[in-house]
């Protein structure tokens, strides 16, 4: 008895290529990538076609395969023409599941993306790292103005690995509550001494100009907070469903440590505040630029009243609770 892992992956040269991974335990819990093939469809039936030529050399019978794991797409999952229903043809009684990693992956990817302030927070951070790493004359500012032995790059954020986000993030602001490691004092020290450099180019001091103001922000911040706080429990349990020899029932437990986590943080607010403010205290000793202490007060756009109508729109007029509301109610 044996379980089937299948998915695809473009090469270097924009080739699909399917990999085939078995699962299967004796006295431990065993996971091998058994074949990698080049694919010139992408629908169920041939899917199936490639696993039996597969376990066909391996000398194994596909009817003896008691579950499968695939992303959940369409041509994985589909009732009629879907790789598992093409497969439970040849063996009925396996179980499909849908790989929860991937599942946390879509749901965290939609979370990061839901406002325009998350989306600009994680934009910024790539952008930034992407800025100073580029050309070696930015290169040697940022190492030469590091406070540490170690010269620590900023990391972008791939489009296929959503823990680098957190990875980016931790990176520049440090853990939530704990701002000791963050490099966010040496970022806006680089960014300023590039601003300040005459040989630079004026687009390039304008575009540095743009990040320092967007880091310097009280929405910049808090956000990044909020973030730091829904990444500590998942990322480790996004790490552990993609582990080899994972073990079922301790990645269930772990699934509903991950939930009772969640719904003790939500909408705590005051909490994801003094994270943020004890971030402040520790930047500002090391700062000459001045941080943003609140969100701005955003002007209230008058609506025009339809003859006859008498209700109102209630609007907020506490910038900091409206943001609380436009970012929680995602």
């Amino acid at each position: 008895m044996f379980s089937v892992q299948i998915d695809t992956i473009q090469d270097i040269t924009s080739q699909d290529q399917c990999a085939v991974v078995l699962r299967y335990v004796t006295d431990v819990i065993h996971e091998r990538l058994v074949a990698v093939v080049n694919c010139e469809r992408t629908t169920g039936e041939y899917f199936v076609q490639i696993l039996k030529n597969v376990l066909e050399k391996l000398e194994l019978d596909v009817s003896n395969s008691s579950g499968k794991a695939t992303n959940g797409a369409s041509n994985m999952q589909g009732h009629y023409k879907g790789f598992s229903a093409f497969l439970s043809s040849h063996s009925p009684n396996q179980v499909h599941v849908w790989c929860y990693a991937h599942v946390l992956n879509l749901v965290l990817a939609e979370t990061t993306g839901a406002v325009i302030a998350s989306a600009s927070l994680f934009n910024l951070l790539n952008d930034i790292a992407v800025f100073i790493r580029e050309p070696d004359k930015r290169m040697i500012i940022w190492v030469n103005l590091n406070k540490t032995s170690r010269h620590q790059r900023l990391s972008p954020i791939g489009e296929t690995r959503w823990w680098a986000k957190d990875n980016a993030l931790k990176k520049l602001f440090g853990n939530f509550g704990k701002p000791d490691n963050a490099r966010y004092t040496d970022v806006l020290l680089t960014l300023a001494t590039i601003q300040e450099h005459e040989t630079m180019e004026a687009d390039v001091r304008s575009k540095v100009k743009a990040y320092i103001e967007s880091l310097l922000k009280y929405e910049t911040i808090l956000t990044a907070q909020i973030f730091l706080r829904i990444f500590e429990p998942t990322t480790p349990l996004s790490k552990y469903l993609q582990t080899n020899r994972m073990i079922i029932l301790s990645a269930y437990r772990m699934v509903v440590t991950t939930e009772e986590s969640l719904d003790k943080i939500n909408r705590d607010f005051g909490g994801i505040k003094v994270a943020n403010e004890q971030l402040e205290d520790e930047e500002n000793a090391d700062l000459e630029l001045e941080v943003q202490a609140e969100l701005p007060l955003k002007r209230v756009r008058k609506r025009k009243t339809m003859p006859g109508e008498k209700a109102y729109d209630e609007r907020l007029n506490d910038a900091e609770r409206a943001y609380e509301v436009e970012e929680q109610q995602y």
